[in-house]
């Protein structure tokens, strides 16, 4: 809990430049993502990509941001069926976002996203260079998950993955943060 509540503080602390971060955002064009290798992972990222900008989404928008670690692997946007209040981890699941929590939160927090950050990848921060072991230890980066309702905006999520509930017309992000960068998804 303790790196719940330092995360989470953490998170309170930058909202505002958060805030104006999103609002700057807003004006930028969204980069485009550069197509996976093989050949199973472009058509699930074409029909990821069909059912994103088919227009709004009547179920839970899921999106995946390797942000500087520039990790196309991981990267997704897609819109997920739901009836009614549904676990974030079964959300992700069915987005066939493939998740490896930590050592000591094997469930409710996303230590890797479809493999992203390998264990041999050297992720660059302020105090030099540093590989995540999913051991609990690394507080210079890691998977931040935000919750958007349908008319609202990006809140730092208060629960994990296997308590957080999604309703339909919600947006669910796993934003890939380093030294606390990006403060907020872009939009």
């Amino acid at each position: 809990m303790t790196l719940t509540k330092t995360r989470t503080a953490a998170a309170s602390s930058l909202a505002a430049a958060g805030l104006l971060l999103t609002l700057a955002a807003c004006s930028t064009p969204a980069a485009t993502q550069s197509a996976p290798s093989a050949s199973a992972s472009a058509s699930a990222s074409a029909s990821a990509s069909a059912s994103a900008s088919a227009g709004p989404c009547t179920g839970v928008k899921v999106v995946v941001d390797s942000a500087s670690l520039k990790q196309a692997a991981a990267d997704t946007s897609t819109c997920v069926p739901a009836d009614g209040p549904t676990l974030a981890s079964d959300v992700l699941s069915k987005a066939d976002v493939k998740i490896e929590g930590t050592a000591k939160y094997p469930t409710s927090f996303a230590c890797r996203v479809n493999g992203v950050p390998a264990a041999d990848f050297d992720i660059k921060h302020k105090g030099g260079t540093t590989r995540e072991a999913c051991d609990d230890k690394n507080t210079v980066s890691y998977w931040a998950l935000w919750v958007k309702p349908a008319a609202g905006t990006w809140a730092y999520a208060q629960e994990g993955l296997d308590s957080l509930k999604l309703s339909p017309g919600e947006s669910l992000e796993l934003l890939y943060t380093v030294d606390n960068e990006p403060a907020a998804p872009a939009s």
